[in-house]
């Protein structure tokens, strides 16, 4: 019994660090999707090392965005419509962030029940499988954990 629980233990340390979000996509073809964010977008370390982007200040910083609530980077003004959604419980796991990255002021009207939300997002990523990339690259670079 003590060598199985010894053996469990030693495969569960050597599997390395599990993600806390769930990721399905490429990371690699997310980066080169990502170059498409970069504009508003930046994603800079707690360190303050930029990792992605090229220091705009327009949208958010991206740093941990996967498994983060909405509208939570203190500091940022968000819409009033992100705020309320980060406040009514919303996570960008993958799935939320993809329809949102494709349809941010839509997405915010159908989550809020609001016809009258807005999102301050103005791209639109065109294509899912390039906002499912888009996530797992943003998880490579670093997932919120509680």
């Amino acid at each position: 019994m003590k060598v199985k629980l010894a053996l469990a233990a030693a495969a569960a340390m050597s599997a390395g660090p599990a993600l806390a979000v769930d990721v399905s996509g490429d990371a690699a073809a997310g980066e080169k999707a990502f170059r498409q964010c970069i504009t508003c977008h930046v994603v800079v370390d707690d360190s303050g090392e930029t990792l992605a982007g090229r220091n705009a200040k327009v949208g958010p910083n991206l740093y941990k965005v996967p498994g983060r609530h909405a509208g939570q980077i203190e500091g940022f003004r968000y819409s009033d419509s992100m705020s309320q959604a980060g406040e009514n419980g919303l996570v960008w796991v993958e799935e939320e962030f993809v329809k949102y990255v494709q349809d941010p002021t839509g997405y915010l009207r159908e989550y809020l029940g609001d016809s009258k939300a807005r999102g301050a997002m103005t791209h639109k990523v065109r294509k899912e499988d390039e906002a499912v990339d888009i996530y797992a690259y943003l998880a490579s670079l670093g997932v919120h954990e509680e």
